[in-house]
């Protein structure tokens, strides 16, 4: 028998559309890659053990024959391989076999990304740095996806791809009520039209994977081991010298051949059932089992590690940005995100300190920062000398420092620089004074009347109980709309032992009934301020208690006249502390309120769109099955009022009754199941977390004019850089001569009769602080495709059968595939030698789509593609020529 031939992707979804003919089916066998970027082993392990011998040896086998072919889809991995493992013969073989269409990479991000809990942002700059690689080194653009892996998935992904170029998406994970239904219905291929704004340029061709996933299949009849998957745990330190790792398929061999070759057909005949035509996609994976959040430690320790190092250097192209980071170094000074050593010690009051902020927001802010200092005695002066309001108190941190609050007003893509100077005795920031209360015996707070105590600014007035010393209300002062409200912990008690029915881990939410209360007392301390107004509630597991388990620390923002305070007046920050957990316990904290939601929820997808999320009732594990990712927003709502949550990060969030959010804080699991404990998989986790969320409460209107600058301004902080003066600071010149900037309409078609409607982007304001605009180019959303050259496959669908743009073209035939394929990359190879250093093309097929020069004059803004007046458009990537004739500003 010969070997099975194993065709390419781009083949698959549209051979799928095709008619049955005369009953036969037809499978199309796709051998990829499957390898965690960081999972049980950190990359370098993973590099070392097992990784780097799968490219060498997949490379080696498709030089071996014409009818053999492979996907590739990580490119951190390959990218490694290629720069420190493959030889120049190698590398040889790389460039033929892709100029062959043998080897294809796809996604082609530097990982198969998470769609649940990641920023549309973060999602964009991986794929990009993924997409420059390939484009510099081999004239290659991706298009088609591979996400068979990531946990859930998002209405963000197709659309993101969509306008990246892809002309499919493929998924595997999905719920498994759904994917049933779907493969019962034969509805595992559709065209996904996920953007109302972008209509017909974001639809994606979508096939989902059957109930096998990406590995085929599970297990075979006559091995207890894995089946159609090479899947070899890594050995250490070295892999196995006869390449053959634990737990592998049985070799297929002349003895075993047919029974392989049964298995196949069957599997094959099962899944065709499932699909509405003849054709089945056959995965067979080279990979190293795994799943994008769900870390060993060491795994956890090398991303922490990556972050940390990555956030330093960021800080510091800053500072050689803003200042002339050679006399700052002679000086010994560090820009970080701590105050100075010498804060705090005998003479370094006489020692003025600065502070530089940076706003990263395209728009201008008006917000507080926070820095340490080590007395209450400080004043605040702004590059001009003066005095800039702020308010010192003592900090929830340490009893020996304090918390200075400063205003600042900054531009968009901007700094400024404060100084912090020793009390001279005329102005000096604010000092709040602290009231405590005494801790409220929950247990007993029914047996008293009410004595409620409001804390108010321009926006809202807050009641707390005296009572409880929880809180009671909330009045929204525009409206005088007054919304009942209160917020507690809770714990969900989760089971360890497999032994005794279904647990909780990295995979799984399984509580064992509803969340129950974790404190019996609450503790009450108000720090009053003209600035601020910080509520800190301390919860206590009992009124005896010494420490407190949990705590809530609320603020209250009063701007001064002459600033622009919306934003800030309207935000009700929280601040939580929590933990350490006991073991299997599941932190979250509950607000429930009086307004009518029916327990409808809404969250938000990948920061990108909303989504609502009905309360829906399941025969097991109902709590779980109703708890939904917040990346960025959530809210609850009835016919007048809404309720906005915002955070910084991404967290679990559900409904569990009407009137009712509740947000998943922290976890803390342990089980004795012997996967977690061999791969030291289990959540053993003693920290304390410190989430920020920002409530914002009031009409439909209201809320929806705040929340989307509102939460890119908590996920876009100002970043605070600290030092010493000494001597001259020397302002650096920017040194630019090509910009990717990106675009986005903050608000859907039809999400808001304002600010919904098309919008004007004035380029030479947005960009004046790096230079004149001499040449503008409408790119992809990852930059390597003009938009002028790029011709995506369009769809005729049955929910549209009326004229649309693309109703009269048909599904291509088979050969036709195979030409536009061909074509594709013949395009890619002419380009291949016309590459910039930046990593874009300058082919023949590769033009303007607006150019914009600088004379001194005034400036000439054609009305093309990427420089529409009637419209901002989402989603396109433009890339900007900059003759520098002016300082970073």
């Amino acid at each position: 028998m010969a070997p099975p031939r194993i065709l390419l992707l781009p083949l698959l979804p549209l051979l799928a559309l095709l008619p049955r003919a005369g009953g036969e089916l037809r499978a199309f066998v796709v051998a990829h890659s499957h390898m965690d970027v960081g999972w049980v082993y950190t990359v370098q392990e993973s590099m070392h053990a097992y990784a780097a011998n799968v490219y060498t040896t997949v490379i080696e086998e498709l030089m071996k024959g014409k009818q053999r072919k492979f996907i590739a889809v990580e490119q951190e991995f390959f990218r490694l391989w290629w720069d420190m493992v493959a030889t120049d013969t190698q590398k040889q073989q790389v460039h033929q076999l892709l100029q062959e269409g043998r080897l294809e990479f796809v996604i082609g991000g530097q990982v198969m990304h998470d769609e649940a809990v990641t920023l549309i942002d973060d999602q964009i700059l991986q794929l990009t740095e993924g997409h420059g690689f390939l484009y510099e080194t081999f004239g290659f653009r991706p298009q088609f996806s591979w996400h068979v892996d990531p946990f859930g998935a998002s209405a963000t992904t197709p659309t993101l791809f969509a306008l990246a170029g892809f002309n499919a998406h493929l998924i595997s994970r999905i719920d498994y009520d759904l994917k049933a239904d779907m493969q019962k219905n034969k509805k595992l291929q559709f065209v996904w039209q996920g953007s109302p704004s972008l209509a017909e340029k974001q639809e994606i061709f979508t096939h989902v994977m059957d109930q096998y996933s990406y590995c085929t299949p599970s297990q075979l009849p006559f091995s207890n081991r894995s089946g159609f998957f090479w899947n070899g745990f890594a050995t250490f330190p070295d892999p196995p010298k006869d390449g053959v790792y634990p737990n592998m398929s049985l070799p297929v061999t002349d003895a075993n051949l047919h029974l392989y070759a049964q298995t196949m057909v069957a599997n094959i005949k099962e899944r065709a059932a499932w699909f509405r035509t003849g054709e089945v996609l056959w995965p067979w994976v080279q990979h190293h089992d795994g799943i994008t959040g769900t870390e060993s430690p060491k795994v956890k320790d090398m991303y922490l590690s990556n972050l940390m190092y990555g956030m330093l250097n960021v800080k510091k192209l800053m500072a050689s940005i803003i200042f002339d980071i050679n006399n700052a170094k002679k000086n010994g000074e560090v820009y970080s995100s701590v105050y100075t050593k010498d804060s705090g010690k005998p003479g370094a009051t006489e020692v003025d300190q600065y502070v530089v902020v940076y706003n990263p927001l395209a728009w201008n802010i008006t917000t507080f920062v926070t820095v340490s200092v080590s007395s209450e005695a400080m004043s605040v002066y702004d590059e001009l000398g003066y005095s800039v309001p702020a308010q010192v108190q003592s900090s929830v941190e340490s009893q020996s420092t304090y918390d200075l609050y400063i205003l600042v007003e900054i531009s968009g893509l901007s700094y400024r620089k404060y100084s912090i100077k020793p009390l001279d005795g005329k102005q000096s920031a604010f000092i709040g004074s602290s009231i405590k209360y005494r801790r409220r015996d929950l247990t007993r707070a029914g047996q008293k009347s009410q004595q409620l105590f409001p804390v108010v600014n321009n926006c809202y007035q807050i009641v707390f109980d005296q009572n409880t010393n929880l809180m009671h209300s909330i009045t929204d002062r525009e409206t005088n709309q007054t919304v009942q409200f209160t917020q507690e912990f809770l714990e969900y008690h989760v089971n360890g032992d497999t032994k005794e029915g279904p647990i909780s881990d990295n995979y799984l939410f399984a509580p064992n009934a509803s969340a129950v209360p974790v404190s019996k007392a609450v503790g009450l301390e108000v720090m009053s301020g003209n600035l601020m107004t910080e509520i800190r509630q301390y919860f206590y597991s009992n009124v005896t208690s010494q420490e407190y388990i949990h705590a809530v620390y609320t603020r209250l923002y009063s701007v001064p006249e002459g600033y622009d305070g919306k934003l800030l007046c309207h935000r009700i920050e929280q601040e939580y502390s929590v933990g350490p957990l006991e073991l299997n316990r599941e932190a979250v904290l509950r607000t429930s309120t009086n307004l009518n939601t029916k327990q409808l929820l809404y969250t938000d997808n990948n920061g990108y769109q909303m989504q609502k999320r009905p309360f829906k009732a399941y025969v097991n594990n109902t709590v779980a099955r109703n708890y939904y990712p917040m990346v960025q927003t959530a809210y609850i709502e009835d016919d007048s009022t809404r309720l906005m949550l915002l955070s910084e990060r991404a967290h679990g969030v559900s409904s569990q009754g009407n009137g009712q959010v509740e947000v998943m804080l922290h976890r803390r699991i342990w089980n004795n199941l012997q996967w977690d404990l061999n791969n030291n998989l289990t959540l053993n986790d003693s920290s304390v977390v410190r989430p920020v969320i920002w409530l914002i409460l009031g009409t439909k209107a209201l809320t929806n004019t705040l929340y989307r600058t509102s939460g890119l301004a908590l996920e876009h902080r100002p970043v605070v850089m600290f030092g010493a003066l000494s001597g001259e600071q020397k302002q650096g010149d920017a040194d630019f001569s090509r910009v990717l900037l990106r675009i986005r309409h903050l608000y859907e078609v039809g999400e808001d009769p304002v600010l919904s409607k098309p919008v004007i982007v004035d380029l030479k304001s947005l960009l004046k602080g790096l230079g004149s605009v001499m040449a503008v180019e409408e790119r992809s959303l990852t930059g390597i495709w003009d938009v002028n050259t790029l011709e995506r496959w369009k769809w005729k669908t049955a929910q549209y059968p009326g004229k649309r743009r693309h109703e009269q073209e048909q599904i291509p035939k088979v050969e036709e595939l195979h030409r536009r394929h061909e074509s594709t990359r013949e395009a890619t190879e002419e380009n291949q030698n016309a590459i910039l250093l930046n990593g874009e093309s300058r082919g023949k097929d590769d033009k303007f789509s607006a150019t914009i020069v600088s004379n001194g004059a005034d400036e000439q803004i054609p009305q093309t593609r990427a420089a529409e007046k009637s419209r901002m458009r989402q989603g396109s990537a433009i890339y900007f020529d900059i003759q520098n004739e002016t300082k970073y500003s």
